[in-house]
């Protein structure tokens, strides 16, 4: 138990709860959340290490439970201090429970659980506002990259239409936290939604690796745009083709076909908001 003199070294008002079982059924119940099942039937997730658990308290995510091991607590005292005063329950948990809790070779020993919520609708979609839409894109790591892109080079938004979870601790990891920040707006229904953006004026771009498609610095990318980025071996679907006003590809010199998700929405990103930045500064 803590001591009444050692509540000032955390940053909650009540005291920890020490936790030193794997077994502990609130553990259990942690850890099953690195599963995608277990994180869509519960409508949670966790998040690992003292950055992503500092950027949820930051990007005003409710924390409802946050782990830490003492010498995480001692290694990262500003972060303790910020995620356990946010948090509803804080818990001081052995190493062996931070090794059951980790989806990583090196554990900080941190990790919070929170309540999953989109932090956009459809209706929020700007008619001006430039997007990035994903169809299909499985690999957690590609769909961390393309938000840690569209964030830092400014887009408005993301789009997810299928694909993998955005909740995967990996996506997580590879956004840099910018899963928990970025504006983005989850789909069951992409050509409805694709409709509604052209009904209001918005150009739909495919990112294909076609010769009939337009060289994407050539592109008129005025107004409101949504680019998508499509699945890593087969693209953008036939069916999405069909509801996109324009196809671009980048060009290629090399002898490679195409360029991963990734990669693709990088370049994509920055050649659009090159222009839109460019517009901008001559209206201004």
């Amino acid at each position: 138990m803590f001591k009444e003199d050692e509540m000032e070294k955390y940053g909650s008002g009540h005291p920890p709860e020490e936790i030193t079982s794997r077994a502990n059924p609130r553990i259990k119940a942690a850890a099953a959340l690195l599963k995608s099942n277990e994180r869509k039937k519960t409508g949670r997730f966790l998040t690992e290490g003292a950055r992503l658990c500092g950027d949820a308290v930051k990007s005003g995510v409710t924390v409802e439970e946050f782990f830490s091991t003492d010498g995480a607590r001692e290694k990262y005292s500003d972060v303790f201090a910020l995620v356990s005063g946010a948090a509803k329950r804080t818990f001081i948990i052995s190493p062996d429970v931070a090794e059951k809790l980790s989806d990583t070779r090196s554990t900080q020993e941190m990790f919070c659980v929170c309540p999953d919520s989109a932090s956009l609708t459809e209706s929020d979609i700007k008619a001006d506002g430039f997007y990035v839409m994903t169809e299909n894109v499985q690999n957690p790591d590609n769909l961390g990259a393309v938000v840690r892109s569209a964030e830092a080079l400014g887009a408005d938004g993301l789009i997810v239409f299928s694909g993998c979870d955005i909740r995967s601790p990996k996506a997580l990891r590879a956004s840099m936290g910018g899963l928990l920040r970025f504006p983005v707006i989850k789909t069951s229904d992409c050509a409805s939604l694709i409709e509604r953006a052209k009904k209001n004026g918005m150009k739909i771009f495919a990112t294909v690796a076609s010769g009939d498609a337009a060289d994407i610095s050539k592109a008129d990318k005025s107004g409101g745009c949504i680019c998508i980025i499509g699945n890593e071996g087969a693209g953008i679907s036939a069916e999405m083709l069909a509801l996109c006003t324009h196809k671009i590809t980048i060009p290629m010199l090399g002898k490679a076909e195409s360029l991963n998700a990734a990669a693709a929405a990088a370049i994509t990103v920055w050649e659009f908001m090159k222009e839109r930045g460019k517009k901008a500064n001559v209206a201004n």
